[in-house]
């Protein structure tokens, strides 16, 4: 074949423009990845692209960016700039002499970085029990008097969360203001959600769907980024958030329920001011969906006595998500676990650290600091799962001690204490996801009588685990350890 003739067949120039575009993408993934991101995130993206050009670059364009829109960011600067006009007459820290320094710092990095301050004078219940957190929500919606305002990643009508739904069915009925957000992706999912939306359009509940992916109508962004926050408050004096969403324990899954799987949480009933900061989230969150800025007011505790209920602490409510430049719950994180002398506990379902939270988690060990990390014996994800196992023997090495809370059950709350100073309760797990892909809350509680009640849970937890140990550890097949390492990569492609 002459070269005239080799350059007239069709499956030539396709062959040579496939070449070309390879190249150029290669080229252009060089000059064009790395930037603005983390150097594992950009050589994780960088390896696909390399290994396979042309599909790694759809894939780059379909989830290479955590950009949640202009709209969305302009909204939240502003909710931010109102909350800082709304505050600024607020002392950055109340006067406590017993008060460990570094607590200080942290508290005007968590103002500086997701504007509300640390707020005094807080009640707090923990609620560990499944039914009896969803119990404790509905008598507090039973009690309302003017306003509502529900937010959970997941939201399921069934029978687990019916005693709630009904409770905020009745008091829109009768003229208290219900509004419910929950994310479209992470409710969609669940079996029952068209029934769901039906049962809620006969009622007074107002409700959106958060961060919607509805191409049809010009709603789309990087499908994973999404708003994983729970909470809910009542007349801005009564508050809740942690880790539970509103499902039943089995997220209303044949699979799991055949299993036996359950997912164990935490949850945290609040009263005072900082019940406010929560109602501030759930603010930007509604202004975001619906256009309408809601007012927000702070009010004193009650008073009244609770079983289990702790008193007077100092709390502060911690915001992150795409919308804020900086990894606001990251930041948090490893500051605190840099700043421990004694003891770390860190509970955390979906442990897959970045390099700063690694390296501050084994360097605590290291130093001599007492760390253990919960975590649950069986992932209920299959990548995340493997991908968490691969920092396993780094952490057992560094002296780290891993409990292994017991199959079938999924440990989905979401931790951690320091030394006798600080405990922090929340949405978000201790994951590149949690960290620059969702939208997450946390709240930091201080003073010994808090980590003493969540040292309480944590010992629950020690009693049904099983410690693994290294040598156990380094016994586990190449196999799974080449899948575990495979995986580790694809979390790291934010």
């Amino acid at each position: 074949m002459t070269l005239r003739e080799f350059l007239a067949e069709p499956f030539t120039w396709l062959g040579l423009g496939l070449l070309a575009a390879d190249m150029v993408l290669r080229v252009l993934a060089l000059g064009v990845i790395p930037g603005n991101r983390k150097p594992s995130t950009g050589m994780a993206w960088l390896l696909l692209i390399l290994v396979l050009p042309i599909p790694g670059f759809g894939v780059f364009l379909l989830f290479g960016s955590t950009h949640v829109g202009r709209r969305r960011h302009a909204r939240q600067r502003e909710v931010n700039l109102r909350i800082a006009e709304r505050t600024a007459h607020l002392p950055t820290l109340d006067d406590d002499p017993d008060r460990p320094t570094y607590v200080d710092s942290v508290a005007l990095l968590n103002r500086r970085l997701g504007t509300l301050p640390l707020l005094p004078g807080n009640d707090a219940v923990l609620l560990p029990d499944y039914s009896g957190s969803i119990a404790a929500m509905a008598e507090a919606v039973d009690a309302a008097l003017d306003v509502v305002n529900v937010e959970f990643y997941i939201t399921a009508w069934d029978d687990v969360t019916d005693p709630l739904l009904q409770a905020m069915a009745r008091a829109a009925e009768r003229g208290v203001t219900v509004r419910l957000l929950f994310d479209h992706l992470g409710s969609r999912g669940i079996p029952g959600y068209r029934t769901m939306l039906e049962r809620l359009d006969g009622t007074g509940i107002q409700w959106r769907a958060m961060l919607p992916i509805q191409p049809l109508r010009g709603r789309f962004r990087r499908p994973d980024l999404r708003n994983h926050r729970k909470l809910l408050t009542v007349d801005g004096r009564v508050g809740f958030t942690g880790s539970q969403n509103l499902t039943e324990p089995g997220y209303n899954k044949p699979k799991n329920h055949a299993l036996g799987r359950a997912w164990v949480e935490l949850m945290v009933r609040l009263e005072g001011p900082v019940v406010a900061a929560l109602d501030a989230v759930f603010a930007g969150d509604w202004y975001a969906e619906t256009d309408e800025l809601l007012d927000v007011e702070a009010h004193p505790a009650s008073g009244a006595s609770r079983p289990g209920g702790l008193r007077g602490l100092p709390c502060q409510v911690v915001p992150s998500g795409p919308g804020y430049e900086a990894e606001n719950n990251l930041r948090l994180f490893t500051t605190l676990i840099y700043s421990a002398q004694r003891r770390i506990s860190l509970t955390s379902p979906y442990f897959v650290p970045d390099e700063s939270l690694l390296y501050a988690v084994t360097t605590a060990a290291l130093r001599g600091v007492e760390v253990e990390l919960f975590v649950s014996e069986v992932s209920d994800q299959f990548m995340v799962g493997h991908a968490q196992a691969s920092y396993y023997r780094a952490l057992l090495e560094a002296g780290v001690r891993i409990h292994r809370y017991p199959a079938p059950f999924v440990l989905h709350a979401k931790h951690f204490t320091i030394d006798d100073d600080v405990a922090v309760i929340g949405s978000s797990n201790m994951d590149l996801r949690s960290f620059a892909l969702n939208y997450e809350v946390s709240l930091m509680l201080l003073g010994p009588a808090a980590v003493a009640a969540l040292s309480e849970v944590q010992d629950h937890y020690r009693c049904r685990s099983t410690e693994l140990t290294l040598e156990e550890w380094t016994r586990r097949p190449a196999h799974l350890r080449y899948l575990d390492n495979v995986l580790r990569l694809t979390a790291a492609l934010q």
